[in-house]
């Protein structure tokens, strides 16, 4: 997939990877629609010359709205990077209501309604790329509805994916390993337990880039080196 010329929506933009994919997709001369929740979030970030778009997610009709919003600023869009999310922590027990609704609401619904969206307005050869996590592949304890969110959106990807093919769209479930973004300090629920090191942001924004460009189809934490 050739960048330049390219026009691509980034949620969670205001975030440490979402903020990192939007530079790149820049530099290689994309047009990019950069999202976050809140305009106060999205002006602490430098997300260079991209069109910002402020979007709370959690409202159902959030993502069909951002979609066309990013849509409308060009005319075409040709790829939606899904990096919005939210962590809590644990006991799968302990953990209130309200916590578990909000996971799956930022973590599941969400990304789940940006990607049926998307399916019917990004152009023919264009790219909706999911970032689920290791957490998908490999659940935990004390993280039970995070991983369940996860694994969730994971599995609605991996549904859509032939579908997709009928509109010459590609689908990517992005399951980098844990990375050094910060999320887990600013867990909406609990206190993250001793992490060994994470991945470099910078080298996780690389590669979810580079998949982008190469045409590839899925990306498993193996696949992060």
């Amino acid at each position: 997939m050739d960048l330049p010329g390219k026009h691509f929506l980034v949620t969670g933009a205001s975030g440490a990877l979402g903020s990192r994919i939007t530079r790149r997709l820049l530099d290689a001369g994309a047009t990019v629609t950069a999202s976050g929740r809140s305009e106060q979030t999205l002006a602490g970030v430098d997300l260079g010359s991209a069109h910002l778009v402020a979007s709370d997610l959690t409202h159902p009709a959030a993502p069909a709205d951002l979609i066309a919003a990013a849509k409308s600023h060009t005319g075409t869009l040709d790829g939606v990077v899904i990096a919005s999310g939210v962590v809590a922590f644990g006991p799968a027990a302990e953990v209130d209501d309200d916590t578990v609704d909000d996971l799956l609401l930022v973590d599941l619904l969400a990304p789940l309604r940006l990607v049926r969206s998307a399916l019917t307005e990004v152009e023919s050869g264009g790219v909706v790329v999911s970032i689920s996590g290791v957490i998908a592949e490999k659940p935990v304890g004390g993280m039970a509805a995070y991983c369940a969110a996860k694994a969730g959106i994971s599995a609605f990807v991996e549904a859509a994916r032939p579908e997709a093919r009928r509109r010459k769209l590609r689908v990517v479930d992005v399951r980098p390993p844990h990375t050094e973004t910060g999320l887990a300090g600013r867990a909406i629920a609990g206190t993250a337990p001793t992490m060994p090191d994470g991945l470099d942001p910078d080298a996780v924004a690389d590669r979810i880039v580079k998949a982008i460009v190469d045409d590839e189809k899925d990306l498993a934490s193996t696949d992060f080196g």
